[in-house]
């Protein structure tokens, strides 16, 4: 969908006056009565104002429900409102689910970090990586540095070229490895025969790093990724609306798309449901799941509980903080656009915050919390610190970061300069 890919600011008034959460005393809860009116009137002003069409939010704080809301249309041409029940396309929320699968198999032992992926995966050893480009605009390539990891693929350092790349962009899209007719082995094939954009390690670069993950899951594990995901996250943890292809499609939110005007057109459903209305051949890790806003809290829930929910254990506790810990190296300063996040490095699936906001533009955060969101604008975090956890639901594209700076800040508070 690249028509969507501009981006429009947005100037939202976040209402009330609150202190900063670093001021709290730690007993003190974040979600307040104000918190909770604060978040009313932003998650309100977003739809009245036309910004979106609908929008659902969720928080737990201390393994308790202390949020939930929703305001506007799942679905406005059929005058649906948005619910609890309404599912969303959470497009790259499908990462972390992704990355918990895979750190299932390291707390077996069947692998570590710094292996190789073609210890696993052989097709992908000896890989190339373009230096430059020939008189004749043909690819000049060299060996690889060392080796893609497993850490590379967990931190997206891998190296591999999109489609906008100078010299083998036109490789990539003729290759056009997440093609939905392929298999995961498929994707994995076509993928390996192209030459990398960088040296693994030394740039953080999105893409295609966890759909090779969910690839290596099935190598590792002997079993369909799909059903790896079934049997070992989503099934144990209750997680019965979080699938591919949707049960129920009337319970799948419509996709808008905000003109350069900025009025929302519905995005054909044609279109909007090309990918989850039918089951694929490519069961991706990096993007299709579709999900409920309770079914994705549980998940956050089991993250900010250390790996456990309701008596249920998917992760130890130490896997989780190995997930939430920082892996981006300082030399690692080409970040394309992760420092639109605010002050985070990278851990395996997730961005860190390892800094406070410096100013009421910075998306509001914790040190040391985790998150991640979706192409359609959806995000999650989970904040050790405080027990919280915060799930927002919209279907909307461009992706638009200030729909999550307004949501934050109604969470946190305005902006406070610690000096």
């Amino acid at each position: 969908m690249n028509l969507f890919k501009r981006f429009f600011p947005l100037s939202i008034l976040v209402l009330g006056v609150a202190c900063s959460s670093a001021d709290k005393p730690a007993d003190q809860n974040i979600i307040t009565d104000q918190a909770k009116a604060r978040l009313d009137s932003t998650l309100k002003a977003l739809v009245d104002s036309g910004r979106i069409a609908g929008v659902s939010a969720l928080i737990f704080e201390k393994n308790k429900e202390v949020y939930f809301n929703s305001f506007g249309y799942a679905d406005r041409e059929a005058n649906k409102a948005m619910d609890r029940n309404t599912c969303v396309r959470i497009y790259s929320m499908t990462k972390p689910v992704t990355g918990v699968a895979l750190m299932k198999l390291y707390e077996q032992g069947l692998f570590q970090l710094d292996d190789p992926i073609s210890k696993y995966a052989p097709e992908f050893a000896d890989m190339k990586v373009v230096s430059g480009a020939d008189a004749n605009g043909n690819p000049v390539l060299v060996a690889a540095n060392r080796p893609i990891t497993i850490r590379d693929l967990t931190r997206h350092t891998a190296g591999f070229a999109n489609a906008n790349h100078p010299v083998v962009g036109k490789l990539v899209s003729e290759a056009n490895v997440m093609n939905p007719n392929n298999t995961l082995a498929q994707m994995a094939t076509k993928l390996a025969t192209l030459p990398l954009a960088f040296h693994p390690g030394k740039e953080w670069s999105y893409g295609i790093c966890v759909d090779v993950q969910a690839y290596l899951v099935e190598r590792i594990s002997g079993k369909p990724f799909e059903q790896f995901v079934r049997e070992n996250i989503t099934g144990p943890l209750a997680m019965n609306s979080t699938k591919y292809v949707p049960e129920d499609m009337s319970l799948l939110a419509a996709m808008y798309a905000r003109q350069e005007d900025g009025s929302l057109n519905r995005v054909a459903d044609s279109l909007a449901n090309s990918f989850n209305g039918k089951e694929w051949p490519l069961k991706p890790g990096g993007y299709g799941l579709t999900s409920n806003i309770d079914d994705y809290m549980r998940f956050a829930r089991m993250l900010v509980n250390e790996g456990t929910l309701e008596n249920t254990t998917i992760l130890k506790p130490e896997t989780v903080k190995l997930m939430a810990t920082n892996h981006l190296a300082d030399s690692v300063t080409e970040r394309m656009w992760l420092p639109s996040k605010g002050q985070v490095g990278f851990g395996i699936d997730f961005a860190v915050r390892v800094k406070p906001p410096v100013d009421e533009k910075e998306h509001a955060g914790i040190v040391g919390e985790f998150f991640w969101d979706g192409a359609a604008s959806t995000l999650f975090w989970v904040d050790p610190q405080n027990e919280l956890t915060a799930v927002l639901f919209v279907q909307i594209f461009p992706f638009d970061n200030s729909v999550h700076n307004a949501f934050r800040r109604a969470v946190y508070g305005p902006f406070k300069n610690p000096n």
